[in-house]
């Protein structure tokens, strides 16, 4: 065993891009608290079944528009469900509503985008053309417009939300592709012999991560709202089940005699789009090889 000379220091041992990108995002506070609050919100609707104290569709007649007390710590609603209960399972709708159309767009969006990006030619042209057509439409109300067309429920929601905010990923996807198609390692893969479907699947895809990684998390904020938003319009989630953007519908007429109906659902909304804005920020400056 080789001694290691006195006043020689030891080089680090080098971390790979995974561990060190983790370790700028754990140094964002901003990213940390909204990390914290998704967790915070993903276990109150996995444990909504033994966390909520009532049935948040059971009505109690003797207990209608009761304020926050200790046998209904957020207070009752308009049929005498339990305001708290009705906030945790909301949870469920709205993550729900969030996760599936994200998942829809990407897998709909990258697969385009990747082929717009790496074909080129006609195929390039006319994606684009359709892309910038839906992208000049407001992401909401071509929202509204599909959830209308398809009609009132969670499920179609998800779809019409998945499928609106679907060129975003479609351009972003074709902007990576357009960039990572011309690097070195690339053109030795396309001049050793590789099929078109491994350079763009094995090459390519892995190196345009990052960016989707992000935008998903940012997409996740945005379908919140737009699930809270058809909700609100009687588009997405259908009563009695709970939803916060239905919630905050019944409770515009109530605002002045039970301010609490409408503030715990608005509040909810308002700190679950935060903490996945926040949570987005801090990946794209982890995930960013440019910040050390």
């Amino acid at each position: 065993m080789t001694a290691i000379p006195a006043g020689t220091s030891v080089p680090a041992k080098e971390l790979s891009p995974g561990q060190r990108a983790l370790r700028r995002l754990v140094r964002r506070k901003g990213a940390m608290v909204g990390l914290a609050l998704v967790v915070f919100f993903v276990a109150m609707a996995v444990f909504a079944p033994w966390l909520s104290p009532y049935d948040p569709v059971a009505a109690s007649w003797s207990s209608i528009r009761n304020p926050p007390s200790d046998l209904y710590p957020l207070g009752t609603d308009e049929l005498g469900r339990d305001v708290l209960s009705r906030v945790i399972w909301g949870a469920r709708a709205s993550l729900l509503a969030g996760v599936v159309s994200v998942c829809i767009s990407l897998a709909v969006g990258v697969p385009i985008g990747m082929a717009a990006g790496y074909l080129g030619r006609w195929v390039d042209a006319l994606i684009s053309r359709i892309t910038d057509a839906m992208l000049a439409c407001p992401f909401l109300i071509l929202a509204i417009a599909f959830a209308a067309f398809l009609g009132p429920s969670l499920t179609n929601a998800m779809i019409a939300i998945g499928i609106s905010a679907t060129p975003i990923f479609i351009r972003l996807t074709r902007a990576q592709v357009l960039s990572v198609k011309v690097e070195d390692y690339v053109e030795a893969a396309r001049a050793v012999g590789n099929p078109h479907l491994r350079i763009a699947f094995r090459h390519i895809l892995p190196n345009i991560f990052a960016p989707l990684l992000v935008q998903a998390t940012l997409a996740i904020a945005a379908a919140v709202i737009a699930e809270a938003s058809l909700s609100f319009l009687g588009l997405g989630q259908q009563p009695p089940a709970p939803s916060w953007g239905s919630m905050l519908n019944t409770a515009k007429n109530y605002v002045d005699h039970a301010p609490w109906m409408a503030i715990w659902p608005g509040l909810s909304i308002f700190l679950l789009v935060l903490s996945f804005n926040l949570l987005g920020d801090g990946l794209r400056d982890a995930l960013d090889p440019r910040h050390r």
